[in-house]
């Protein structure tokens, strides 16, 4: 593991990471998250009972919305030409939970990783927003990267 900061100089101020003598290269990264609510609530949502329309369509272009403002959000991330971003929302009643996965690609000079992980946050958040009304007690949980490939550093994978 890299022991170093990289969004600080040598003065201990935040700065930019400059990727401009990186490779090009397709780079990959695929977080999940989940968001757990009463039972009563999960089945408005799978039944498409909610008065506010399709909690899941709508979380999945929120999620899209998510990656691709990244840069909008936290201060040191770079602009990046994403070209795909894949959200599946999976209900799992067996555990009154919505299961998140997010898998977002460029080809680029620097990763992908908080466009993934803001993608899911950005999409368990629109769940929560669109069924506080019926269950202000949701929790969102283990929002986490899975893996990443590419760039010089390669390709890491959750154990």
């Amino acid at each position: 593991m890299d022991n170093e900061l990289t969004h600080f100089n040598e003065s201990g101020e935040a700065h930019m990471v400059d990727v401009g003598m990186k490779d090009i290269t397709q780079r990959e990264a695929v977080t999940e998250g989940r968001i757990y609510m009463e039972a009563d609530t999960l089945k408005l949502i799978m039944e498409g009972g909610h008065k506010k329309g399709d909690v899941l369509g709508i979380a999945r272009v929120a999620g899209i919305m998510g990656a691709k403002r990244t840069p909008d959000l936290v201060p040191l991330c770079h602009p990046i030409l994403i070209t795909n971003v894949e959200l599946d929302l999976t209900p799992e009643p067996e555990t009154n939970s919505v299961h998140c996965r997010c898998s977002v690609r460029c080809n680029g000079q620097t990763g992908v990783e908080m466009e993934a992980l803001c993608a899911t946050q950005v999409a368990l958040l629109t769940i929560y927003d669109m069924c506080k009304a019926v269950d202000r007690g949701m929790r969102i949980t283990d929002v986490q990267l899975l893996a990443k490939s590419g760039g010089k550093s390669g390709t890491w994978t959750r154990d």
